[in-house]
This record gives C-alpha cells, sequence and structure tokens, in this order.
C-alpha cells in the first residue's frame, strides 16, 4: 500500500467531494440542514459555477449519475445542449472553414444545458425524495459568490494568464473578447490568486433564474440576451433553440465487474469507452500482478486503445445513428478484444486522439445513501471565451468537436449533440452503493477511472490511497493532438523502460 499525503475523509451522516473548497461547504451546509444529494449537488453546482469559472460555467452542459436508496435504482440525465438549427457544414464550409472554429461566436454553437439540468434534477428530488429546499434558496450561494466576491484561486490565475499568453494564436488570446477582458481581467492584467473577484452581471442573472426559474434562462430574457449579443457578432443560436431545448432522462448503462456492477452515461457520453476498459480488464486475472508493475500500466493502457477504437467508431448523438451498445459491451465483445492484447507489445494507434476539454466532476452522498455523481464543463478552460452582454455567462465550445466531414461519425447537424467526454460513474454491490467515482480530464477520465476501480476493488487500496497512487495518460496532450503515454514522474526509471522496450511511446 502506497503512504498518503492524508488521510481517508470519512463521514458517517454524508460526504461532498468537489474541486472547490466553498463548492464543498456548500453543498454540505444543505445537508446539515437536511438537505437530500440532489439539493446538494444543485448548491454545489450553482456554486462553483460562479467560484472556478475557468472550468465550468451556466453556460456549459451537465450529466447526473443519481442513486436512489429507496428505490435501490440509478437514474441517469443527460442535460447537455444540441447544436443550433442553423448549425450546418454548409454554413462554415461557406465562410471558408474546415473545422468549426475552437473559440469566439462561432464555436458557441450548442444550447447550455447546465440550468434545464438543475431543473430536472430539482423536479425528481421534490417528486421522490422528499426534497425540502426551495429552488431559490438553493442558489443564494451562488449569487452571494457573484454579488459579494471570492477569492480567485491559484488555478483560475494560470489558466487565466495561459490564454493571454499568446497574442498571435486564435486558440488563447482570449482578452479580444471584450466579455472576456471585462469579466476575467482589471486594469489589463489577471486576477492574482487570493485576489477578491466580483461578477455583477452574472450575480443578476443567477437571481432572475433563483426568481422565476428555468424558464427565463430557456423562454425568457436570459436567452434573449444571449442570442442578440451571439447574432450581432455573427452567431448562429436561435431564440427557437432555446425554447426547443430538452434535458432527458436516459437509461444508464452498465457492465459487471468483479460481482459489482459499473454503471455509466450512455452516448453521447464515453461512458461506453469507460465501462468497456473495465469490460475488457475482466478477463484477467490482476491478482497475478503487482500494481505500479510495468504488466499492470501496460495492460490498463491497452485495454484503453481497444476501448477508444470503438469509441471513436461508434460515439455520437444515438438519435442519430443507430449505436450497439449491447454488442460492444457484452461479456463476448470484451474477451474478443482482451484477446487482442499481448503483454509483451504494445498496439500501434494510427488516429490521433484529441477530445480535448476540462470540467468538474464531484461526487455526493446524503444521511439516507442517496447519492450524485455529477460532471458539468464548458469544454476546453473558460470554453469559448464569450460572454454575451449583461448576463455574465460564460459559454461553452463543446460545439466545435463537431466535425465538418459529411461522413464522420460525429459530423454536425442541426439540433445533434456532439461527442461529449463527460462521463459520472458509479459502483454497486448488489444494488447497494459501493462507489462514487468520477474525475475532470477529457481522454483521461476512463483511465483515471479504470485506476481507482482497480486499486480499491482489485487490490484492496483505500480511497485515498488509490486517488493519490501516480497516474498516467495515454492520448492528447493539452492543446495538441498525441498518442504518447504520459506517467508521472514519481514512476520508477526501471518500470519507463520495460514500457518502451514493448513499443511505448513515453513522456515524461
Amino acid at each position: 500500500m502506497i503512504k498518503t499525503f492524508r488521510p481517508t475523509t470519512m463521514g458517517p451522516n454524508g460526504m461532498v467531494t468537489t474541486p472547490h473548497y466553498l463548492a464543498s461547504q456548500a453543498g454540505a451546509h444543505v445537508l446539515q440542514n437536511g438537505g437530500n444529494a440532489i439539493e446538494a449537488a444543485i448548491c454545489a453546482a450553482s456554486t462553483i459555477a460562479v467560484v472556478y469559472p475557468h472550468m465550468n460555467s451556466i453556460g456549459g452542459d451537465n450529466f447526473w449519475l443519481i442513486y436512489d436508496a429507496q428505490k435501490k435504482e440509478m437514474k441517469a440525465l443527460n442535460s447537455s445542449g444540441r447544436s443550433g438549427e442553423q448549425a450546418t457544414i454548409s454554413f462554415y464550409r461557406e465562410q471558408g472553414f474546415e473545422q468549426i472554429p475552437t473559440r469566439g461566436y462561432l464555436s458557441a454553437n450548442t444550447v447550455p444545458g447546465a440550468i434545464a439540468g438543475w431543473d430536472k434534477a430539482y423536479q425528481y428530488s421534490k417528486e421522490y425524495l422528499k426534497g425540502s429546499f426551495s429552488w431559490g434558496d438553493l442558489l443564494q450561494s451562488s449569487i452571494d459568490y457573484a454579488k459579494n466576491g471570492f477569492a480567485v484561486t491559484t488555478s483560475q490565475q494560470y489558466w487565466t494568464n495561459v490564454n493571454l499568453d499568446e497574442a498571435d494564436n486564435e486558440f488563447r488570446h482570449l482578452q479580444r473578447f471584450e466579455g472576456f477582458r471585462s469579466t476575467f481581467m482589471k486594469d489589463d492584467s489577471t486576477y492574482k490568486a487570493g485576489e477578491l473577484m466580483k461578477q455583477n452581471d452574472l450575480a443578476q442573472t443567477l437571481e432572475a433564474i433563483a426568481e422565476e426559474g428555468s424558464k427565463v434562462f430557456y423562454e425568457g430574457v436570459i436567452g434573449q440576451q444571449i442570442v442578440t449579443d451571439l447574432q450581432a457578432n455573427g452567431g448562429i443560436l436561435t431564440v427557437n433553440d432555446f425554447r426547443n431545448h430538452k434535458s432527458d432522462w436516459v437509461d444508464p448503462i452498465s457492465v459487471d465487474y468483479r460481482g459489482y456492477k459499473a454503471y455509466n452515461l450512455p452516448p453521447n457520453t464515453q461512458g461506453m469507452a469507460s465501462l468497456s476498459i473495465l469490460n475488457i480488464l475482466n478477463n484477467f486475472d490482476l491478482s497475478v500482478m503487482k500494481e505500479g508493475s510495468p504488466d499492470y500500466y501496460h495492460l490498463l493502457v491497452e485495454a484503453t486503445k481497444l476501448a477508444f477504437s470503438d469509441r471513436d467508431k461508434w460515439l455520437t448523438d444515438p438519435d442519430f445513428q443507430r449505436i450497439p451498445l449491447d454488442d460492444l459491451l457484452s461479456k463476448s465483445h470484451g474477451m474478443n478484444l482482451a484477446n487482442q492484447i499481448h503483454q509483451d507489445l504494445s498496439r500501434v494507434m494510427s488516429k490521433q486522439l484529441d477530445p480535448k476539454g476540462d470540467t468538474v466532476w464531484f461526487g455526493i452522498v446524503d444521511q439516507q445513501g442517496n447519492a450524485v455523481s455529477f460532471i458539468q464543463s464548458i469544454y476546453h478552460d473558460f470554453g469559448s471565451g464569450i460572454i454575451p452582454k449583461n448576463t455574465g455567462i460564460l459559454m461553452q465550445n463543446r460545439g466545435s468537436f463537431f466535425s465538418l466531414e459529411d461522413n464522420h461519425v460525429n459530423c454536425l447537424k442541426p439540433n445533434k449533440r456532439t461527442f461529449h467526454t463527460l462521463n459520472p460513474a458509479m459502483l454497486l454491490d448488489d444494488s447497494n452503493l459501493k462507489l462514487v467515482y468520477g474525475t475532470m480530464g477529457g481522454e483521461g477520465q476512463p483511465q483515471t477511472q479504470a485506476a481507482l476501480i482497480t486499486r480499491i476493488i482489485d487490490y484492496g487500496f483505500d480511497v485515498q490511497a488509490a486517488i493519490e497512487a501516480p497516474r498516467w495518460l495515454y492520448g492528447r496532450t493539452w492543446g495538441a493532438s498525441s498518442n504518447h503515454l504520459k506517467v508521472e514522474g514519481r514512476v520508477p526509471r526501471q518500470i519507463i523502460n520495460s514500457l518502451r522496450k514493448r513499443g511505448m511511446i513515453l513522456k515524461l
């Protein structure tokens, strides 16, 4: 067992974990005052959309896994937005684009689903989990931090500076957008860690949502403000796009793993890849190899390659193409993929992996055992870089991942959901909650999920040890396509050399 830097946090009456202490505090406050896991999740999600703005926003999407402890039932909610009715390949091609711009008004081509997700989950909470908090009360924490300010994190300072570094780089240079400049900069410089940042326009937007509900966003003045600003600057979302948005309860997907059942979200998320890795690993006895050994890293990376190959062949909006999920996650297919793994030889993948993106994941369990595994995102750090006038809403650029190739599985079409990296997860033991898990990190999400599951289930690590053990990433490096394997510097040199002898291309 590895030595950890802190003990595992334990709580008999509930638990909240988020990437920001203020969001964790807000969610915990709801639990301490009799709220359930969904209510705590809405409070935490709205708070983190304010205090961790470089990675998520109410201008983004979210996905939910909800465990109902009384029913012993898993629910899945897809609250990702669809492309606009005017979003076509020909539109972008006629303007000379070979791919959708990564930043700017034309990258903001999908409706934000976040608020609708909060609302849909809130209605479930009221109907089935005896929710007691009012909608407005759950948003008060976010309103307070937007209006009165919060201390900027080192992460926000870092990513703001990264996006100002290269004035000749259209991917960065976000200060060219007035909304970004006036929100995330002061006196032509970035906010420094510890400085107080206020977002008055966002506070007013959140107050309106707290008072009038999600309708004001999708059918009222807020949606109209967004559309007016986008269209004034060449954007394509319409009032109809906002009015027609709906978030959907979907059937969660699952695979068996060592007697447990792992759950995730179906397409348009890459949850199928996360489960496929486990489905492949089911065919190997991990007890014969040491965790952290060359055999361990090699096996998980090779399983990842095979799962990603299936993912990239099939993953899109299932409303536009049938995806044979039952076959892809069947035990026989997992065995067939497992038989393709050679323990002494690294598989070569010709396609460069590049679904970039960061996000926030958090998990919540309440006193009754209800649980939420939740992800909220704007895709790239600071998303599109666009903040429509007078709204304070940072718009996502998730739709920039659509392809402009007609025959591509993830090709752009109107009213379509794009490939999403987001995939929150849970593990059940005979219908009882075992583990709520997930992570930020685009391509790394399925890999980190596999690391957590194998370390906890196969090797008996406690949760903190599983989190702190060395990680790896096969796939993209930030801002560049890559099929390299990245490993932490804590991995011993002899293990790295062994992986290289098997044909792995490593970057430290």
